[in-house]
């Protein structure tokens, strides 16, 4: 392809046929297969004179675009502790940066419209350059804090009852003041307040609000986390309406009910769960067919005959879309006479279902399928640990005790293998890391942190749920109806190219390019360090390059599980996406799949699909921000004692160092007071000027615990030197081109370390030092900012 006409038309039609707004001149040129020098160069001489002729043009952030109406800019706002922050856009890999002074005092997680006032430079690696021209949304309605109450003479001068303190780190240096006609707060009492006044260019580091619930006193027990939830909006009373609806509920399954449905109540089903389970949604059974398949019946709850479209309790779990799991409780989905009641497969007891049974062949493949509504009869309960005594221990207590179902376990245990091996074949990439389970006492102080292993019990229920779910999504999409799934896309290849080249420090030599790496590669990877030191280090920044999982009305496959199809089927109590898959199901096997219906679904879908994914987000949030207080919590007696563990992470500014029990760490930079140590950003190492003494992820390292602060949520450490520690000779890509201890860009100063992105956890840390509370009782912060009634005046 020489003709220069040539290539300006097959890049115009090129560019028209991609889902992408905009292109890097790589992008075209590969996809264009132009990658040879010469090609590219004419390539790039050809781009430039279709600039000038106008068909196309470079847009601010230096990628080129077909010459269309330039949209609004809008995204979301990245606040830094340092004043700048970065908008987000949708559809572009790269962020553009807000300067301190052109934020329009947005905060994080506003959507904000923005205008360029530098175009990206990507030939010098610089980015746009923006400001914040409006605010469309605050994400922040209401606050949570803890209250600072104003004296009696305070409250005369200012018309404020006092002050919050927000709880959210990206918050940490505003104040919201308490207006008189809201709730009126004891001193100490953690409130939820709603913000009637934000920030302006009177008062800049201020809001003011209304206390509208006062959650408890900060020395109430329980009270730490009930602060999580409300501070992420999560609900946990039921409205009234919510609850009435849910009463009216029938506790036994009647005739009328079973109408229509197929009776399975003679089947031997049994629920495999936890111990601790109080809602068991999926019952089981395997068989043996007479040809040599395997039969498999998965049967769970169907909860959407209880919550009828439209209902009040629809509206709640809609609203909720998930249960949220918080260390010593659940904030559910479903009010609990549903959850724990009707709607839980109790062994002994009729319940409705929805049943997908599926008939398997030697190689693990679905060869027969049948989804339909049922009847059924859990036979036993059955738990994790006894599935695992049975199969893995082959303990004669418990096999004597579960003897008739023996057998059948033991089917079930050679199904799973089949259906495991399948996986693993098409490349389904496995993350089986141990789970970390925070044991508390009574009052929720934490008493132990234990690692959980999933044994064959927990692995072959895995497998159940995963081929009802691919079997369920695969019917109803070649029935080409509207349908929920759940997708995880390709990885971007930028994040993939990174963490190629960050395991070749641990000599591993990926195969194939960036853009097209299949799941079966990273498993290989994967398999390659299985039991060895940097297995955790490499399975947790292999995540980190994936995309997350989302919901969505198209079919985008499972990256992760290499799954063409693939949908939430299997959980309707906890989830609202496997909830309306239920309902979609009795809705096309009631209603038909006319065009009403078609059209009615088309409507509904892709909105229950964003908020599924925003409130799935929000509980992900909210359950490792418990976490993180828990196991700070766990670490404060622990200050002093020494431990072994593994970097996780080199930052610009130290390591965060991860212990076996999955507690993390961080050693600043400041404190590594063996030498001055400069970081190596492309190969992950922070290394010592003077020494040569070389710290990089994966590497085992001593430490002393020096601070666990559960307010922040910091927990420092302190390292142990270590004489054997690896040393700079030792990593020949250090020597290249006379780069051996050096840094890249400028040198900080001593003790410097953050660095100005934020994606590098800059906000953990705020070392800026902070007035005490008994500072802030003893001088009432309305005196340093007002005269009388100047606060309340100046902010209405």
């Amino acid at each position: 392809m020489k003709n220069k006409e040539t290539i300006k038309e097959a890049i115009l039609v090129f560019m028209k046929e991609q889902k992408k707004m905009s292109f890097q001149v790589k992008e075209i040129s590969e996809g264009m297969e132009l990658t040879s020098s010469t090609d590219f160069k004419l390539l790039v001489s050809t781009l430039a004179e279709m600039e000038r002729e106008g068909t196309v043009f470079l847009n601010k952030k230096g990628q080129f675009k077909l010459p269309t109406e330039e949209p609004v800019l809008s995204g979301t706002f990245r606040a830094s502790d340092r004043g700048f922050g970065f908008v987000s856009i949708e559809g572009e890999e790269d962020d553009v940066y807000i300067p301190p002074n052109h934020t329009n005092f947005a905060l994080d997680g506003d959507t904000v419209t923005i205008e360029i006032i530098r175009p990206a430079q990507p030939w010098l690696e610089k980015g746009a350059e923006g400001r914040v021209k409006a605010i469309i949304e605050r994400k922040f309605t209401q606050l949570v804090g803890e209250f600072y109450a104003y004296t009696e003479e305070g409250i005369e001068e200012t018309g404020l009852y006092g002050y919050i303190e927000p709880k959210d780190k990206k918050l940490t240096d505003i104040r919201v003041f308490i207006e008189e006609k809201g709730i009126k707060p004891v001193d100490g009492a953690i409130v939820l307040v709603e913000i009637t006044l934000y920030p302006d260019n009177e008062f800049p580091r201020s809001m003011q609000g209304i206390v509208k619930t006062v959650i408890g006193h900060k020395n109430d027990p329980g009270v730490d986390i009930l602060t999580i939830i409300y501070k992420h909006g999560i609900q946990v009373e039921f409205p009234d309406e919510v609850m009435a609806e849910a009463n009216t509920v029938s506790e036994k399954v009647s005739q009328k009910d079973m109408e229509g449905r197929r009776d399975l109540r003679e089947e031997i089903l049994v629920t495999i769960d936890g111990e601790d389970a109080k809602d068991l949604d999926d019952a089981v059974t395997v068989k043996k067919l007479p040809n040599g398949n395997y039969h498999l019946g998965v049967h769970i709850a169907d909860v959407s005959y209880y919550v009828t479209e439209g209902s009040a309790l629809d509206t709640e779990a809609y609203d909720r879309a998930t249960s949220v799991y918080l260390t010593d409780r659940v904030v559910p989905m479903l009010p609990h006479r549903l959850s724990n009641g009707i709607c839980s497969l109790n062994p002994n007891e009729d319940r409705l279902a929805m049943s997908c049974e599926m008939e398997i062949d030697q190689t693990g493949v679905v060869v027969n399928h049948d989804i339909f509504p049922s009847v059924i009869r859990s036979y036993r309960r059955m738990s994790y640990t006894q599935i695992n005594k049975i199969l893995m221990e082959q303990d004669e207590t418990v096999r004597k005790e579960q003897e008739d179902l023996v057998p059948m376990f033991e089917l079930m245990g050679e199904l799973h293998r089949l259906l495991e091996k399948k996986r693993v074949s098409r490349g389904s990439i496995d993350f089986d890391s141990p789970e970390a389970k925070i044991i508390v006492d009574p009052e929720g102080h934490p008493l132990d942190i234990v690692l959980q292993e999933r044994g064959i019990g927990e692995r072959l229920i895995e497998s159940f749920m995963l081929s009802a779910n691919e079997t369920v999504s695969e019917h109803y999409t070649h029935m080409k109806v509207p349908m929920i799934y759940r997708v995880h896309e390709q990885p971007d290849s930028d994040r993939m190219q990174r963490f190629m080249e960050f395991v070749t420090a641990f000599g591993i030599s990926m195969k194939g390019s960036s853009e097209n790496v299949t799941p079966k590669n990273l498993q290989k990877v994967l398999d390659s360090v299985a039991g060895k030191p940097e297995e955790p280090v490499i399975s947790t920044m292999m995540l980190r390059s994936m995309k997350q999982a989302k919901y969505d009305v198209e079919p985008l496959g499972h990256y992760g599980l290499a799954a063409k199809y693939y949908s939430h089927f299997t959980s309707p109590i906890r989830r609202y996406p496997d909830l309306i898959l239920h309902r979609l199901i009795r809705s096309y096997g009631e209603a038909g799949t006319g065009s009403a219906q078609i059209a009615k679904w088309e409507a509904q879908l892709p909105d229950i699909a964003l908020q599924s994914s925003k409130m799935e987000r929000r509980a992900v949030d909210a359950e490792r921000e418990t976490d993180a207080l828990k196991k700070t919590e766990y670490m404060m007696d622990k200050v002093g004692e020494e431990y072994e563990g593994i970097i996780g992470s080199v930052l610009r500014f130290g390591l965060f160092i991860e212990l076996p029990n999955t507690v993390e760490g961080l050693v600043h930079i400041s404190n590594m007071k063996e030498d001055y140590f400069n970081y190596i950003e492309d190969q992950l190492m922070l290394v010592g000027e003077r020494t040569g003494v070389v710290y990089r992820i994966g590497q085992k390292v001593k430490i002393k615990v020096t601070k666990a602060d559960p307010e922040t949520r910091e927990i420092d450490f302190e390292l142990i030197p270590d004489p054997d520690a690896p040393k700079a000779d030792s990593f020949p890509q250090l020597q290249k081109n006379g780069t051996q201890h050096k840094n890249k860009g400028s040198k900080p100063k001593p003790g410097q370390g953050a660095s100005k992105n934020p994606k590098e956890k800059q906000s953990y840390r705020n070392k800026e030092t902070k007035r005490s509370k008994d500072k802030k009782k003893n001088k009432p912060f309305y005196k340093d900012v007002a005269k009388k009634n100047s606060v309340k005046k100046k902010r209405s």
